[in-house]
């Protein structure tokens, strides 16, 4: 049976060159960047040239990158740090409502101590339009966060026109860009943005390293206190070997983040093809156009997402029914109700996002494989008898 992994926004692999420049770290480069000695200083000197490599993926510089442990630690950092330390000034906060949860989660804890905060719709691509961003700003507002790209239906934000707005305003802006890293091509100048979020994992880096850009001269509050590490903004003893995988990750998609762009594209576009040839009542989820190259979000009438998940595992195909972080819950991804999906149709999604190991072959097995699993699950569903009955009638 053949294998096809199309479940690359959960995670990557690590790319063999990553792994190789991880393993000295594991036991003869062993030091604890904090120590004086040679031991610790070698270490020391590989998580800065870590630094350097990881800032230059995003046009940063070194002293403008904050490790942390992932995606998720980086967004709540950004969010709370940034509020915290600057709620002086006011306590008002923008974002939109397809954020990530680890922005809307800590959103929410904002509120409860006080700040307010505006919850901005899309349209039904998922696009948030700039000028709601400045209808929504107040004396009182510190802080917007717009994810550069939506990790579920692919979406990419115009966050070069909401940074115009918030440049004119004196206000902070942050960008979720977990899932548009390594991707396509991600600048912090070009975006304009103050803060910006990045996971190792999701280019081809390890768990357990991500990072988060502060423009310098930004104020933000430590989350983890104990520790001198990161410039007295996030304690804990590094973890060396993830953070030199970081930044040979972000070294390599520096390198090729346009061939990326050109080969997973062609594939995603090979693959939705081929699907709406073969499947009717398919709805393509997302701006058709201003999306990521790797991302292929579909809904399917009368079939229940979670079936062809399994059915497709049985297959050897890896897909998700919604993001790594919701997959596990049987309610409706949040993304899909906000852009106005039909809740019966959101509850037929699959998330296919490829990746630089899948092939033709890979497309065409999963384009011979999907169709007769939603019929049989179609052919299950009342739903869809009742529906033939009425076309039937129709005739």
């Amino acid at each position: 049976m053949r294998t096809v992994y199309l479940d690359h926004a959960a995670t990557t692999p690590v790319h063999p060159k990553v792994l190789e420049a991880m393993l000295p770290y594991f036991s003869g480069k062993f030091g604890n960047p904090s120590n004086l000695h040679d031991i610790g200083r070698e270490a020391k000197n590989a998580v800065e040239e870590a630094r350097a490599k990881t800032a230059a993926l995003v046009g940063a510089a070194p002293g403008e990158i904050y490790f942390t442990s992932s995606g998720a630690e980086s967004n709540n950092f950004a969010l709370k740090g940034l509020a915290q330390a600057n709620s002086q000034k006011g306590k008002h906060i923008i974002v939109s409502q397809i954020e990530h949860f680890s922005i809307l989660h800590p959103a929410k804890t904002l509120e409860k101590s006080g700040f307010t905060v505006t919850y901005l719709p899309t349209d039904k691509e998922g696009l948030v339009n700039p000028d709601d961003v400045a209808k929504a700003i107040t004396k009182d507002t510190i802080l917007v966060s717009v994810m550069h790209a939506n990790n579920e239906i692919g979406t990419i934000e115009p966050i070069e026109a909401i940074s115009k707005i918030t440049r004119e305003k004196g206000i902070l802006f942050h960008t979720d860009a977990v899932a548009s890293t390594g991707w396509i091509p991600v600048n912090v100048e070009t975006l304009g943005v103050d803060a910006l979020s990045f996971s190792g994992h999701q280019f081809y880096g390890p768990k357990g390293a991500a990072a988060l850009f502060v423009r310098k001269g930004v104020r933000i509050k430590p989350q983890i206190e104990g520790g001198i590490q990161e410039d007295g903004r996030r304690a804990g003893t590094e973890n060396v070997p993830a953070l030199v995988g970081l930044g040979k990750a972000a070294e390599l998609a520096a390198a090729e983040v346009g061939n990326r762009m050109r080969y997973t594209s062609q594939l995603r576009d090979k693959l939705q093809k081929g699907l709406q040839d073969r499947i009717e009542d398919m709805v393509i989820n997302g701006h058709p156009v201003s999306r990521l190259p790797h991302n292929l979000n579909v809904s399917f009438w009368y079939v229940e997402g979670e079936s062809m998940l399994l059915f497709l595992n049985m297959e050897g195909i890896s897909v998700s029914s919604g993001s790594a972080c919701t997959s596990r819950s049987l309610k409706s991804s949040h993304v899909l109700t906000c852009i106005g999906t039909d809740a019966a149709v959101a509850n037929g999604t699959l998330l296919m996002t490829l990746g630089m190991g899948n092939s033709a072959e890979d497309i065409d097995y999963v384009i011979e494989k999907l169709p007769p699993i939603v019929q049989r699950l179609r052919e299950m569903s009342p739903l869809y008898e009742d529906m033939m009955k009425k076309k039937a009638a129709a005739r």
